[in-house]
């Protein structure tokens, strides 16, 4: 049987007008800056005026990822859409693409098969331009660190403590580390630099945890750009760009309003990486989702080790969000890959893996019941290849939990597929109260933040942090940011440090190698391993099957 492609599909989609998807959605026309005839900005006042009490707010998250795939978006668009077929009144958000893994080799974060949001060329493209304000933002502070130091210096910054990268929106590995300044005195300042993807600036996490305009300015004015000769941290207010960039980005925060293939209205909106960043969707575009369903559904970036403790110890504790459920994506083929099995091998039924792979699954499922105290519901995206046996399996050890697993084939079936996951979510938030618990308290140590998560969600003994960590601890201790929460930046491809410790190990200790402030954003960075912030292209890079026809119809793009 021939499938069609992603982009196939969602070019064969009849949309509505961006107008009709904002009735729907119950936005009146003065809060609405359309973007052509399918996609919108909404004004943030709508969030201040209208007196709608907030809807219910459902996270979607997954297991551990593996080359085999979770569908975690496409879970959680179909999730939508199985809710608007039983009646409800619902509204999705979800992060933007960036342009980086689309030409690369992750693709786009559209959704795929029929649980889409449309339209998806544009999505996974420049969109309404988001990114590119943020990149600008970015590069002006860039500019005027350097022309500062080149105009005497008057705060007495040293180039060698300089932390503000420059950032383009594409895989360039070229860029990684670079010498600028060269060619005399009036060229500028000779140093070393570098650049980052845009997703990992952080002026992408400071623009989706801003509540306003306001805040934003604010958030943009603490950023740190680099320290002194005596080590005092220099900001951006200290180099007088905050009012500059806030220009630039005040449409930016706004979030963006599309469509799924069934006619769900969809906020699209923020980035930023999983990794050195929370990796969810803006505040705006979730506090609008309350505002403008009875049930709000978004998603966290990676494995719930990562997106979802990030998004309930971040992003919750910062905009004061509860979640009323949490839905975990699971394959029976990604599971069995935890359980040793390889790529190739995956079609079979094999419940010896799946047996061995299933830890991984039962971890996150009891961090999100009984370490955050959440509802919590298992999506098994099934595949035809699986088996009876192996679904039962899964049920069973969820059920030792006391957790329901419900089968979803959205990519196949769209919301039709969706519409029992989307019961149970519905029943979940009616019948089953959580008690939202954070993993830790702010006011506790940076070390004992980090023990914390290490100990409560990756299931590990404890923290090695090395003589320079410490040394970073102290200084931002020192300089009063220890109540912070903690962002860790570790491999997503297990709970502990190690990419090959696949499944739920134990008996591991996580290093910290880094410890960085952003201030801006609010959180400490805790790097444990290389964090790739500025990613390469592949050797068959996803640009090269991409083109357009006469006509301006975009081929390729999955």
């Amino acid at each position: 049987m021939a499938y069609l492609s992603d982009i196939e599909i969602a070019q064969g989609c009849v949309m509505q007008p961006i107008t009709e998807i904002a009735k729907k959605a119950g936005i009146d026309d003065k809060y609405l800056e359309q973007y052509g005839k399918y996609k919108a900005k909404i004004d943030l006042s709508l969030a201040k005026e209208t007196n709608k009490k907030d809807g219910k707010l459902i996270l979607v998250t997954a297991i551990t990822p593996t080359p085999a795939g979770e569908g975690k978006t496409t879970t959680t668009i179909g999730l939508a859409d199985g809710m608007s077929r039983i009646g409800k009144n619902v509204c999705v958000a979800l992060r933007e693409p960036s342009l980086g893994p689309v030409f690369g080799i992750k693709g786009g974060a559209a959704g795929g098969g029929y649980a889409q949001v449309v339209p998806m060329e544009d999505i996974n493209l420049h969109f309404t331009g988001d990114f590119h304000a943020i990149g600008a933002a970015n590069n002006l502070l860039a500019a005027m660190l350097d022309n500062h130091i080149q105009q005497g210096n008057a705060l007495g910054i040293d180039v060698k403590k300089i932390t503000w990268k420059r950032c383009v929106d594409m895989n360039d590995r070229q860029l990684r580390n670079v010498i600028n300044g060269l060619g005399g005195r009036m060229n500028g300042v000779p140093r070393e630099d570098g650049f980052d993807i845009t997703v990992a600036s952080e002026i992408m996490a400071v623009l989706c945890l801003a509540s306003d305009i306001i805040d934003l300015k604010e958030r943009l004015s603490k950023i740190i750009v680099g320290y002194t000769y005596d080590d005092k941290p220099v900001t951006c207010a200290d180099i007088k760009a905050q009012g500059a960039m806030t220009a630039l980005l005040k449409d930016a925060i706004k979030p963006n309003l599309v469509q799924t293939l069934e006619g769900t209205p969809a906020l699209v909106h923020g980035g930023p990486f999983a990794n050195i960043a929370h990796g969810c969707n803006s505040v705006t575009a979730t506090k609008m989702a309350l505002k403008l369903g009875d049930y709000a559904i978004t998603e966290a970036g990676f494995g719930a080790d990562l997106g979802a403790e990030k998004f309930l110890d971040i992003k919750c504790r910062m905009a004061g969000l509860t979640p009323s459920a949490v839905v975990v994506v699971a394959t029976v083929r990604a599971l069995k890959m935890h359980g040793g099995l390889p790529k190739t091998a995956l079609a079979s039924e094999d419940l010896t893996a799946l047996e061995k792979g299933i830890p991984n699954l039962l971890r996150h499922v009891s961090n999100i019941k009984n370490v955050y105290k959440l509802p919590c519901v298992v999506a098994v995206n099934r595949f035809p290849t699986d088996t009876d046996n192996e679904i039962n399996f899964i049920i069973d050890k969820c059920k030792e939990l006391g957790v329901n697993v419900v089968l979803s084939t959205v990519w196949a079936d769209g919301g039709k597929g969706g519409e029992e996951l989307a019961k149970e979510v519905v029943r979940l938030c009616e019948e089953e109260k959580g008690d939202f618990t954070f993993s830790y308290e702010l006011d506790t140590t940076i070390e004992e933040k980090i023990t914390a998560v290490t100990q409560k969600i990756y299931g590990g003994d404890g923290v090695i942090i090395t003589s320079a960590a410490k040394k970073q601890i102290d200084m931002l201790t020192a300089l009063g940011f220890d109540k912070c929460p903690i962002c860790v930046a570790k491999t997503q491809y297990s709970f502990s440090d190690d990419a090959l410790k696949l499944g739920a190990p134990d008996n591991f200790k996580i290093t910290v190698k880094n410890v960085k402030i952003s201030a801006g954003a609010g959180f400490i960075v805790v790097l444990t391993g290389d964090i790739m912030t500025m990613p390469g292209l592949p050797k068959v890079p996803a640009a090269e099957k991409i083109d357009v026809d006469e006509n301006g119809v975009i081929t390729g793009l999955f």
